[in-house]
């Protein structure tokens, strides 16, 4: 009896190695994510570490004019930081949700050649099923011949 071979197997593992390939940038568009979300905890904090210096610096009973125009320069600068971090993260996640459209994509013409081939496979066996009952059949009618023969 034949083997089972599907012949689109070859555009079966090509679209699965493409599946492979997508998951692989989603994964990396996730980590630059993970990436920014860090700097943005970090840029944060700075924020607030900043914020807390003005308002000591204020209170004292002697104001260092010096520092307090650093703190506010350097507070303008995190603010631009920070404000260009939105900007990345928004691009990002646009950039996620696409790679994710890609792989759902890719799932489902991989899905489709799998169940192509569990339908053709399905088919394959029905048919060996079929053939292997006719064969039974004929040596069993062969073998009441031959007893009625003698």
């Amino acid at each position: 009896m034949a083997t089972f071979r599907f012949r689109l197997q070859t555009i079966l593992r090509l679209r699965e190695n493409e599946r492979d390939e997508r998951r692989r940038e989603l994964a990396q568009a996730l980590q630059a994510k993970e990436v920014l979300e860090e700097y943005e905890r970090r840029t944060a904090a700075e924020w607030e570490s900043l914020n807390i210096r003005l308002r000591d610096c204020s209170r004292a009973g002697e104001v260092q004019v010096d520092l307090m125009l650093n703190l506010r320069r350097y507070q303008m600068t995190v603010a631009a930081q920070r404000e260009a971090l939105k900007q990345q993260m928004a691009q990002v996640e646009e950039e996620i949700e696409r790679r994710r459209e890609r792989l759902a994509e890719s799932d489902r013409q991989v899905r489709v050649l799998e169940l192509l081939r569990e339908r053709q496979f399905e088919q394959y066996r029905r048919e060996e099923d079929r053939l292997e009952t006719k064969m039974l059949d004929e040596v069993g009618s062969r073998g009441a011949v031959s007893e009625v023969d003698p």
